[in-house]
């Protein structure tokens, strides 16, 4: 008896060998732009530094600026791993230590991949960059204002998650002054732009929050998937205004 084609079983692997050489385009893209600007870059270097034959870098990215792209999203994914991890051993005891702690790790993160520097803050950012940059900005902040009410006590807040997306787009313009001027995210200015984000949320928050024990149901609510954030590029606020829960605490300060 003949037997019929094994479609479903064929097409995972080719989907495996298809997702491997995109990442391996990938790697090449982030290992040409740690040492040389995007504008130095062509899709023939991305090849070349591959091993993938030209053409085939084509069929995945039609142009450098879309490996660009590809790149900037898989850095805004590791990079928002990182920012939902649960902060233990110790716990944060304040709403500005724990905002200190994540901004030393996305900053450490950054500092140990210069090409995520150079996209990010880099100058001649592309639209489709900065577009994915301000997307994952705005998944972040929503996951930030679900791990505030996770540690502590707090009234709602409408509007927070905006106010913490305004927060991160200052920080950023700290961090972009300090790689403009010394190739990193300094120390010094790493604190001053943390200094800065947590001045300004003063404006919303009272100088002290109660903490609350960490209760798993609320840790598991964190983690936003990309399909709970729609980021306006016309300004408008979006998902990302979704306001805290919380309904026991302390006050927020006036605005």
């Amino acid at each position: 008896m003949e037997q019929e084609p094994m479609v479903g079983q064929a097409a995972r692997p080719m989907r495996r060998r298809g997702q491997a050489r995109a990442a391996l385009i990938l790697d090449a893209t982030e290992g040409l732009l740690a040492e040389r600007s995007a504008t130095d870059i062509s899709l023939a270097d991305i090849a070349a530094a591959s091993g993938v034959p030209l053409p085939s870098v084509y069929h995945f990215f039609p142009n450098r600026n879309a490996a660009f792209e590809a790149l900037a999203l898989r850095f805004n994914e590791e990079i928002y791993r990182r920012s939902i991890e649960v902060l233990t051993d110790p716990e944060p005891q304040t709403w500005q230590e724990l905002l200190d702690r994540k901004h030393r790790r996305a900053a450490e993160f950054q500092n140990g991949r210069p090409a995520a520097l150079r996209l990010f803050l880099g100058a001649g950012v592309s639209v489709a960059v900065r577009n994915a940059d301000l997307t994952g900005n705005a998944r972040i902040a929503l996951s930030r204002a679900r791990m505030f009410e996770a540690y502590f006590q707090m009234s709602p807040i409408p509007g927070f998650v905006t106010f913490l997306e305004i927060a991160a787009a200052a920080m950023d313009g700290i961090w972009a002054l300090s790689y403009g001027r010394h190739g990193c995210i300094t120390e010094h200015y790493r604190q001053e732009a943390t200094a800065a984000t947590i001045a300004y949320l003063r404006r919303f928050l009272p100088e002290f929050l109660p903490r609350r024990p960490l209760e798993t149901a609320m840790l598991a609510r964190i983690a936003v998937s990309p399909s709970e954030v729609s980021l306006s590029i016309t300004g408008s606020q979006g998902a990302a205004t979704e306001p805290t829960t919380s309904n026991t605490g302390a006050r927020p300060a006036s605005a």
